[in-house]
């Protein structure tokens, strides 16, 4: 693939949706609040060019231009209806303001072309929380329009469709999820477009619901699918305090979604301290739509939530458990086989890299992986006060390491297995 111009923004709902429901729940309980968020790139070995990072920057400036259209607004207001008209109106006002976004090149080259790149967002909580998925789109088409470019679109779309006719004949009900680490906007639109030309040809077994990202979601008529992210978690424990911090965040969630969006993700400070909290409501555990596991054991999980269930005298059969955590086409199968066994009616599945970024280089002429960025932008600090995230996999935590350490022994997970 060889460099093309620097990728500009097509639209300000060209973004994963709880970033706008989160947005709408922020703008409600912490208006005034500061925030900052920081990125991480996972694979060390993976060095940016200066060049990228120039081209980067240059893209984020073009944010400005971004603004909610008539149409969107009208299409928002009737594909959303949790969306109230306050928010839908601080929305049509936005504008990303690129001075809240500070990008620094870090060579380490002799010749200084090649390094890393430090990104920190800095400003009002209910501004910055929509800069990071557009954030991490668009470094990652950087980075393949610019470093990485030994691959091309070759096949991607009848890779796209033959995934998703594999996953409808297997009866699976999935979204697509990829937006953040997608190669290029071109890829997801062909992706999107792919799996809606399976799920009219496929065999009704399976069901493709529609797509996080708000902007594609109005283009090719699909529901948009999503609801909370750690964020939330993250945020409002570092207000409130960790003492029954889950249920101070559904609570807080519930407030603003008192009849939609009632999907918990469990994992945030592990998925042990989240049911100590969620299973001391017996009515909300019912109240809440289902659960969604995003870090550890997917098929360890699928049981520990029929346990929990069960132990509340709720029917898991009439539970929804969301799946999203680094799925591939065979692991989403062999999981909805599991769900079958332990009645989960209501599994489903948010497929993302391995639907947005699942690309071979060009010189091996198929037969090598060009492998995606493993990237991320996390909350980092709310109103000063240090955000961190352990999840599911203990070693893999995110933020001040002095108060990971603290949660973890908070909540017993210093040796506790989760």
């Amino acid at each position: 693939m060889s460099s093309a111009a620097v990728p500009s923004p097509t639209s300000i709902l060209d973004t994963d949706l709880y970033k706008l429901t989160m947005q709408q729940a922020v703008l409600h309980h912490f208006p005034d609040l500061s925030a900052t968020y920081r990125f991480t790139n996972r694979d060390k070995t993976r060095l940016v060019s200066r060049k990228c990072v120039e081209r980067f920057r240059t893209a984020v400036s073009q944010f400005t231009d971004l603004s909610l259209t008539p149409q969107e607004r009208d299409w928002l207001q009737k594909a959303c209806p949790y969306f109230k008209p306050a928010y839908l109106s601080f929305l049509d006002a936005y504008r990303y303001k690129p001075e809240q976004v500070h990008i620094n090149f870090v060579p380490v080259s002799a010749d200084e072309l090649w390094g890393n790149v430090e990104i920190e967002i800095s400003g009002p909580w209910v501004e910055t929380i929509l800069w990071e998925v557009p954030l991490m789109a668009t470094l990652s088409e950087c980075f393949f329009q610019s470093v990485d470019v030994n691959w091309n679109y070759d096949g991607q779309e009848k890779s796209a469709y033959d995934k998703g006719r594999k996953l409808l004949e297997a009866g699976c009900i999935f979204s697509e999820f990829g937006t953040r680490r997608r190669r290029s906007y071109h890829t997801q639109d062909i992706v999107v477009r792919a799996l809606v030309h399976a799920s009219r040809d496929a065999p009704q077994k399976g069901r493709f619901c529609g797509t996080s990202n708000v902007h594609f979601a109005r283009k090719y008529n699909l529901t948009p699918i999503g609801t909370i992210a750690h964020e939330w978690f993250m945020g409002v424990a570092a207000l409130k305090g960790y003492e029954n911090t889950h249920s101070t965040s559904l609570d807080l969630w519930e407030a603003v979604y008192p009849d939609s969006l009632l999907i918990a993700l469990t994992d945030t400070f592990t998925t042990k301290a989240f049911f100590e909290d969620f299973t001391a409501d017996p009515e909300r555990a019912q109240r809440w739509r289902g659960l969604r596991q995003d870090s550890g054991d997917p098929f360890a999980f699928g049981p520990r939530v029929k346990e929990m269930y069960e132990s509340l005298g709720i029917d898991p059969g009439q539970k929804a458990i969301i799946y999203s955590d680094s799925l591939s086409v065979d692991k989403a199968i062999r999981l909805q086989k599991q769900a079958n066994e332990l009645g989960f009616e209501q599994a489903s599945y948010g497929i993302g890299t391995f639907f947005t970024n699942d690309f071979q280089t060009a010189s091996s002429g198929g037969a090598e992986k060009s492998k995606a960025l493993n990237i991320v932008i996390k909350l980092s600090s709310i109103s000063n006060k240090p955000c961190i995230k352990i999840s599911d996999d203990l070693a893999k935590n995110t933020g001040d390491q002095s108060t990971v350490e603290y949660v973890k022994r908070y909540y017993n997970l210093i040796t506790a297995e989760t």
